[in-house]
């Protein structure tokens, strides 16, 4: 009886044992080999997007909770640190084969990566994909060393230095911005040849050639390479020193002013039409004017010389009008400019208030006042071009006036300036002026006075001085009086 009872409870518990070994058989599931959709991946800001497919079994062991994951070794192919690519959502992949896709992290770079898959209910890994190259191009454009020069040179015995530019001039976009990457140097064996030179962000030259620089993406192509510099070495007597300016030539003054860069040297002169520029020793030198530009180098043991032909794109504009014009009250003044500009466009001021409706290339000026106007290129080089001029009121040399003034004050102001009597007693009425001084000396007599006394310097030796006139018109009528000259 014994005996039956513990036969009985090994039944069980066998029957147990297998249940739940068959439960576990049941709840596992082996995951295939990751196949890439790609044999390198190349991504950039436009370009992200990779996939990849795989089978598993069997698919009826996924719990409703189940995920996928992708996982990326690192450059080497190492799982130790992987990174996650890609999560599934719970329960959204049943069916086997699957197709992931995937996106590259920034940091990316490296010719050995590998990818794998796990699930999280049932637990289960992949075996390690194929190793791929795979470059995150965060930078992918051309850019520029030793701002754009094509040309350099060094002594004997010495070197020149190539660096990438940064920030470098216009629009360029320096790869130095981004501290993740690296650069690889080459030199020219022909023309679409090259061999490898070194690594880094410069290059210390001592052997003549064509080098260029491009941003290291390994297997992948890019857009992220420099420019060419071919540099000579010099023996004796003065290299050419190419001078390259930032905004072309001719160049667009609109844009601001142009920078002009010459080769790398120990000190540098600047000149202008063959005038030396006052404290332009630097390697580059800012212009917004046209004229021959050249340099002298110092590269140590020898030296460079460079000129270049400086072009402004600037439009010509006239205008037929001087600085200063005079009108009468009821007279008018015709205004207007030729250009040379694309699309012009025409802004016109009076005491610095903009006229409205002033605007095409001529005015009719009818009021007294500043004048401005701004001449506009619209199109092709936006540049513009200021002109100013004055409209006053025609001078009236014998103005009717009431009475004979006692007071001058000669100092240009335009104001009681010089003696201005009625026209009764001017010039073309045989009227006799006579002006003395306070001791009787005569310095004025005219039959035809012109209100224009005192025309010359008096030499006064007082703050004030006082003279006297005497006016006799034809019929013997007689003014006298006084004129103090206030200094």
């Amino acid at each position: 009886m014994y005996t039956t009872k513990i036969a009985y409870k090994l039944y069980i518990a066998l029957c147990f044992f297998v249940l739940f070994t068959q439960e576990q058989l049941n709840a596992q599931i082996v995951i295939g080999t990751p196949n890439l959709g790609f044999s390198q991946a190349c991504a950039s800001e436009s370009f992200n997007s990779y996939s990849t497919t795989f089978v598993f079994s069997p698919t009826s062991s996924l719990n409703a909770s189940n995920q996928f994951t992708i996982e990326m070794s690192d450059a080497d192919g190492d799982f130790s640190n992987p990174t996650l690519l890609y999560t599934s959502n719970p329960g959204s992949v049943t069916t086997s084969p699957a197709t992931l896709n995937f996106s590259l992290p920034e940091t990316t770079s490296g010719e050995n990566f590998k990818i794998r898959i796990k699930s999280s209910a049932p637990a289960a890994t992949s075996s390690n994909s194929m190793a791929f190259a795979a470059y995150y191009k965060i930078q992918d454009a051309p850019f520029t060393i030793n701002n754009l020069v094509e040309t350099a040179a060094y002594c004997s015995g010495g070197n020149y230095l190539l660096t990438i530019d940064n920030p470098g001039s216009g629009s360029n976009d320096s790869p130095l911005n981004y501290p993740s990457l690296t650069y690889n140097w080459y030199k020219e064996t022909g023309p679409t040849t090259s061999i490898f030179v070194t690594e880094g962000t410069t290059l210390s030259v001592n052997e003549e050639g064509t080098y260029f620089v491009e941003t290291n993406y390994g297997t992948c192509t890019s857009n992220s390479f420099s420019n060419r510099v071919t540099v000579t070495e010099v023996s004796s007597g003065n290299a050419n020193a190419e001078i390259v300016s930032s905004l072309g030539n001719p160049f667009c003054p609109g844009s601001g002013y142009t920078t002009l860069t010459t080769l790398t040297g120990n000190s540098y002169q600047w000149f202008k039409n063959g005038a030396v520029i006052p404290e332009a020793t630097n390697q580059m030198y800012e212009t917004n004017e046209s004229g021959t530009y050249a340099v002298q180098v110092d590269l140590g043991n020898c030296s460079a010389t460079g000129a270049i032909e400086l072009v402004s794109e600037l439009f010509d504009a006239t205008i037929n009008v001087t600085e200063d014009n005079i009108i009468e009250e009821d007279e008018s003044l015709s205004v207007y400019l030729i250009t040379t500009a694309n699309s012009p466009e025409f802004k016109w001021y009076l005491n610095d208030t903009i006229i409205s409706d002033a605007t095409v290339d001529n005015f009719e000026v009818t009021e007294f006042g500043s004048y401005k106007v701004i001449v506009s290129e619209t199109s092709g080089c936006i540049a513009s071009k200021e002109f100013t001029f004055e409209v006053n009121e025609a001078f009236d040399p014998f103005p009717d006036v009431e009475k004979i003034p006692n007071v001058v004050s000669p100092n240009g102001d335009g104001s009681n300036d010089t003696w201005i009597i009625p026209t009764k007693y001017v010039n073309g009425t045989d009227t006799n002026v006579l002006i003395m001084t306070n001791r009787g000396k005569i310095v004025l007599q005219t039959d035809n006075y012109l209100n224009n006394w005192p025309e010359n310097e008096l030499n006064l030796t007082n703050i004030n001085q006082v003279f006297y006139y005497v006016i006799t018109t034809s019929g013997n009528e007689t003014k006298k009086g006084s004129i103090t000259v206030v200094r």
